[in-house]
This record gives structure tokens, C-alpha cells and sequence, in this order.
């Protein structure tokens, strides 16, 4: 199995910037897509970003030009840069990992505990 542990987040003002980070780890797995999603209260979670194991990555129109996604796979780590952040931001933020589980030969999910990430206007 694969844990995830997120870290950052916290709260900031309006144009302001904040960096989360989510590590993984375990044993023989391979890290497949890396992601990170959103929820605000009273709303459904959101896909805000994803990052290949190429280094392809995709956006949320909402959050295209401001955040950018990274990671480092010598260190199974993926990043969410966050600029010019705005109140409607405020969320939790979740890891999303796909990973190949070697033994059972099959692709998992794993998902961060989450972390909380307030916008202030």
C-alpha cells in the first residue's frame, strides 16, 4: 500500500502564495499520475491538477496562470505551487496518487489525509 503524507496549506491573504507538497511512500509500487484535488464546503471535490509520470501536466481553467504543478520521483513527491490566490480557493486540498502495485500487478488509488488552504479577502 502507498501512505500520503501532505504538508502546507494554512491561511493567507488575497494575492497571496502558498506551496503544498505530498510524499509517498511504501514498497514496490510505481508511481503512475499525480494529482491534487479540492473541496469546499457544501461543494463536490474538484480536480484542480495533474502531473504525468512524463511530466504532463493539466489545470482547472480556474486555476490556469496561478498554480503549477511539479514533482520530484527521486523523492516520490508531488507539489502544488499556489499564486495569486483569491477567497474562492479556500478549500481542502487532497493528494490523489495512481500507483502500479507490483506484487498483485494491478493500478491503485491512494488518496491524502487533506489539508486545509483559507484565502482570506
Amino acid at each position: 500500500q502507498v501512505q500520503l503524507v501532505e504538508s502546507g496549506g494554512g491561511l493567507v491573504q488575497a494575492g497571496g502564495s502558498l506551496g503544498l507538497s505530498c510524499a509517498a511512500s511504501g514498497s514496490m509500487f510505481r508511481l503512475d499520475v499525480m494529482g491534487w484535488y479540492r473541496q469546499a464546503p457544501g461543494q463536490q471535490r474538484e480536480l484542480v491538477a495533474t502531473i504525468t509520470s512524463g511530466g504532463t501536466t493539466s489545470y482547472v481553467d480556474s486555476v490556469k496562470g496561478r498554480f503549477t504543478i511539479s514533482r520530484d520521483s527521486a523523492k516520490n513527491t508531488v507539489y502544488l505551487q499556489m499564486n495569486s490566490l483569491i477567497p474562492e480557493d479556500t478549500a481542502v486540498y487532497y493528494c490523489n496518487v495512481r500507483w502500479y502495485d507490483i506484487i498483485r500487478r494491478v493500478m491503485r488509488t491512494s488518496w491524502g489525509q487533506g489539508t486545509q488552504v483559507t484565502v482570506s479577502s
